[in-house]
């Protein structure tokens, strides 16, 4: 007991701060746009390089290793540990979007750029496009998709808002997914409602991501950037039991669009990117659609591609998609969103219908973040571990920590989806939460298979 009041009092204290000392923060949120810049722009002015070169000795190796190994693994995890403080403190493009707004038009955001599927969208056509041009591998192809992203969130900022970040609140590719595993997190920026009433009044906070910080309940918009740490005494950091916030998640703050993006875009369509090149369905079918195309006369598609920035197209390494191998890979994505997203909604839907009809299928899917969350690690790390693995680094107890995180994944999303479900009585509670886990299972087995399937 009084270790968590030790512990209670240095969150309040590290929430406190962070209001009082804006500059140190800026100073390390410039400091990351310098990597960030180093990271992605200067690999793409450097020859490819070839067998002979390790991480250590090149700066393309460096950067894709130090990016794509280090850099995203981390911010995922830091969603679940410590909120989206990534992106309140250390994100490079909410930085340069805010900047950017701070000197532009500040015009109000309109309607459209409001709605609410934006980053679901964003995230598909990101995470898709990325396979296309091999976006791992090549830092022309990193540049052109993280610096169009960079450009646009500087455009954004020039035309809207003032000194917010609009782009990150609405656009940014990656805001969907951190508002989601972010609800997971054990700290959190609490409202104390009572004594907001009761304190004097104080001018208000310059929320970056445009949040009303009076209602603020959760983590799913907040940045976690600390500016409202103390604000009339009734912001304040603080722990909770990791996935609180979704089992008590209130109506006002869910979203169908939430739900479609965890099914269809988090455990679907992000899965699919991991797994494509390896799973047997692409496999099978380029080679029915080859058999096809050269029965059928057709077999130029085999051989013809498009340019790099469209498809992958890479002399230097011999690196080549064609238009069968790029419509393959479109196939596979969408079929295992369609199978994971499709089993997951149809789950959900069975669940409210037997949990009772005021239950909402899109509430009950929050609980599947667990699972999703998990995907998402063993997906990003499994980048970390083949270039590890290049330099000779293999670490024995790998598959034994993969299937601990999907059973970790699995039995978080059980609990939450248990305590989601309404009291009614035992048989229909069981019947539900059954239909509600179906996705998990799935999403689970297809990572097995491609695991360990052999």
């Amino acid at each position: 007991m009084k270790a968590a009041g030790v512990m209670s009092s240095w969150l309040a204290a590290l929430g406190d701060a962070m209001a009082r000392h804006a500059k140190p923060i800026q100073a390390v949120q410039w400091t990351m746009v310098v990597v960030y810049l180093v990271l992605v722009a200067w690999p793409a002015f450097l020859p490819v390089p070839d067998d002979s070169r390790h991480i250590w000795d090149n700066l393309v190796l460096f950067a894709q290793f130090a990016f794509w190994g280090v850099w995203w693994p981390f911010v995922m995890v830091s969603m679940l540990v410590m909120g989206r403080a990534w992106c309140g403190v250390f994100c490079p493009e909410g930085t340069m979007t805010e900047w950017a707004s701070r000197h532009g038009l500040g015009r109000s955001i309109p309607a459209w750029l409001r709605w609410k599927g934006w980053p679901f969208v964003a995230f598909v056509c990101t995470t898709v496009y990325g396979q296309l041009i091999t976006v791992y591998e090549y830092p022309k192809a990193a540049l052109l998709i993280l610096g169009a992203s960079t450009v646009m969130a500087l455009g954004i900022g020039l035309v809207y808002g003032r000194g917010r970040r609009v782009w990150c609140r609405y656009l940014c590719p990656a805001s969907g997914v951190f508002s989601l595993l972010s609800r997971l997190a054990p700290v959190h920026f609490r409202v104390d409602p009572e004594q907001w009433r009761l304190s004097p009044r104080q001018p208000a906070v310059n929320c970056p991501p445009l949040i009303d910080v009076r209602r603020v309940t959760g983590g799913g918009s907040c940045q976690m950037c600390g500016r409202c740490g103390g604000h009339r005494g009734a912001v304040t950091l603080a722990a909770r039991p990791p996935g609180a916030e979704i089992a008590s998640l209130p109506s006002r703050e869910v979203s169908a669009w939430d739900i479609v993006l965890l099914l269809f875009g988090v455990m679907g369509v992000a899965t699919g990117a991991f797994q494509w090149s390896g799973a047997a369905f692409f496999i099978a079918l380029k080679q029915r659609l080859a058999t096809l195309l050269i029965d059928h006369g057709m077999s130029a598609l085999m051989s013809q591609g498009l340019p790099w920035w469209l498809l992958t197209n890479a002399p230097e390494t011999g690196e080549f998609f064609s238009l069968l191998d790029g419509f393959c890979i479109l196939a596979t994505i969408a079929a295992y969103a369609l199978l994971i997203g499709g089993i997951g909604l149809a789950g959900l839907a069975a669940a409210a219908r037997l949990a009772g009809k005021d239950v909402s299928p899109w509430r009950l899917g929050y609980a599947l973040v667990p699972a999703g969350a998990m995907g998402l690690v063993i997906g990003l790390s499994s980048m970390t571990l083949t270039q590890l693995r290049a330099e000779g680094l293999v670490f024995a107890w790998v598959p034994v920590a993969r299937i601990g995180l999907l059973a970790l994944g699995a039995g978080w999303s059980g609990l939450l989806l248990w305590w989601s479900l309404p009291p009614v009585a035992l048989p229909r509670k069981v019947s539900a939460w059954l239909s509600g886990m179906v996705a998990v299972p799935v999403h689970a087995g297809i990572w097995l298979l491609f695991l360990f399937g052999g």
